[in-house]
């Protein structure tokens, strides 16, 4: 008895399956876009509320296997999500429409932050632990002799002067070595009236940290601008807590300590002679002067800044105020600079700043 209600049993479950499996059909369809018709790749289609799904080639196309009355569940990031009833055809189309609230909420920002563990590029961090001590005119010579693949090297001797920045060698195709300058998200560029160099219009002292992204996967999102590398500086923040006050004065003395090896002056008035030209001969004077010793000085250069920085609420501020007087080792040649910068951080929420 025991055995007739087993085959009974197995028998209903067979039936019972089979009759499942011959009401599901075989379905077949395009997903594309409703405005251009071009097909969409990687579409998700599921029958709604259970496991069974699949995803588009790159013709679009799909197959499923599926009942009458079953639900199916399109969709695509960027896309408004569709459900469409099957009703036994064998080719379902499907066109999915853009969806603009969602795109806008997916924004990449070239000129942003990212941590140095989640770049994929070379990328190197310098903070304000590793600068250059002394008496610094210009932000980049913080830096220089400290990266390697980058070389900095001074257009001249006058004090404030640009450098040439290569970072891993010349590799430009349009005549410019320079890399892109980014200074707190704002790009530097085009250049400034009575500057001879962009950077000198930042105090040194108010920089936190450099990062040079040198090669190509790092700079991609900066497009052309960052083909010769990107240089990110960083100025530094307020501090959370009480007011503290910083005061820092330098002073530094320069000279010039190799000359050119010149003839002296009786060298050269028997060079003129040996010519035998009466006439050059006569403009011979009896003056001895060495050029270089009177062009030349000793210079001597300050450079002052006090901040305050400190929190109040939810506000952290951090003011700053920087003199900087450089003489050149060559006379009448001088740089000076005052400047001044306030920057102010609030936090709106625990989610919002």
């Amino acid at each position: 008895m025991n055995s007739m209600k087993k085959l009974h049993f197995l028998t209903a479950l067979f039936l019972f399956a089979f009759g499942s499996l011959m009401a599901q059909q075989r379905v077949s369809g395009v997903v594309s876009d409703a405005q251009t018709g071009n097909p969409i790749f990687g579409a998700n289609v599921i029958i709604k509320g259970t496991t069974n799904g699949t995803t588009s080639d790159f013709d679009g196309r799909y197959t499923i296997n599926a009942s009458l009355g079953d639900v199916f569940v399109i969709s695509y990031i960027g896309y408004t999500t569709i459900e469409q009833i099957f009703t036994g055809q064998d080719e379902l189309n499907i066109r999915l429409v853009e969806d603009l609230t969602q795109l806008s909420e997916v924004v990449v920002i070239g000129y942003g932050t990212a941590s140095k563990d989640d770049t994929t590029g070379a990328v190197d961090l310098i903070s304000s632990d590793d600068f250059t001590d002394g008496l610094v005119v210009s932000p980049q010579q913080l830096i220089q002799g400290k990266i390697a693949g980058v070389s900095i090297q001074s257009n001249d001797g006058a004090p404030g002067t640009g450098s040439n920045i290569l970072i891993r060698g010349q590799g430009s195709l349009n005549n410019s070595s320079s890399p892109l300058i980014v200074v707190d998200g704002v790009p530097l560029g085009g250049g400034v009236g009575g500057s001879r160099n962009d950077l000198n219009l930042i105090n040194p002292n108010d920089i936190a940290s450099f990062s040079i992204l040198k090669d190509a996967s790092a700079t991609a999102i900066y497009g052309s601008r960052g083909a010769n590398g990107v240089i990110l500086i960083t100025t530094k923040r307020g501090e959370s807590g009480e007011f503290s006050f910083n005061l820092r004065a330098n002073t530094s003395v320069s000279e010039a300590n190799t000359f050119v090896d010149v003839l002296s002056r009786e060298e050269f008035v028997a060079t003129v002679q040996s010519l035998n030209n009466p006439d050059l001969t006569a403009l011979l004077g009896d003056a001895n002067t060495n050029w270089q010793r009177e062009i030349y000085q000793t210079a001597i250069g300050q450079d002052m800044s006090a901040n305050a920085s400190g929190s109040f609420g939810k506000t952290r501020a951090r003011l700053s105020l920087g003199y900087t007087d450089q003489e050149g080792i060559l006379k009448t040649d001088t740089f000076e600079r005052t400047s001044f910068s306030v920057n102010l951080n609030r936090d709106l929420s625990d989610d919002l700043k």
